[in-house]
């Protein structure tokens, strides 16, 4: 007996098809418009930045709202701006890692 519903399998190809192949007027659009993080932009282009710049530019923004806080004698905010470098330096190097992964495919 004939299936009236296509397979599971050709309904993924047919969204893998429509969602990740561009078509020729996406192509053409593309090519007047700004650019934007799309998987050719990332294959095209290195990012620009290394994880030590990144990271040192972060270690001195912290470094320096620390210092005006010691300074000011804010023990409150010391330990808020401790726990808030070491977290965003914990998010930046997850971010770097996932760029890192991205650049190599």
């Amino acid at each position: 007996m004939d299936n009236p519903f296509p397979s599971r399998r050709n309904l993924i190809n047919a969204a893998q098809r429509y969602l990740l192949e561009p078509t020729e007027a996406q192509l053409e659009r593309a090519r007047s418009d700004p650019p934007r993080l799309t998987p050719q932009a990332l294959q095209k282009d290195s990012m620009s930045r290394t994880r030590e710049r990144i990271l040192a530019n972060l270690d001195d923004m912290y470094r320096e709202a620390f210092e005006r806080a010691k300074s000011s004698g804010d023990e409150s905010q010391m330990a808020s701006l401790d726990f808030a470098y070491r977290r965003e330096q914990l998010y930046f190097e997850i971010l770097l890692d996932v760029r890192d992964a991205i650049e190599r495919r």
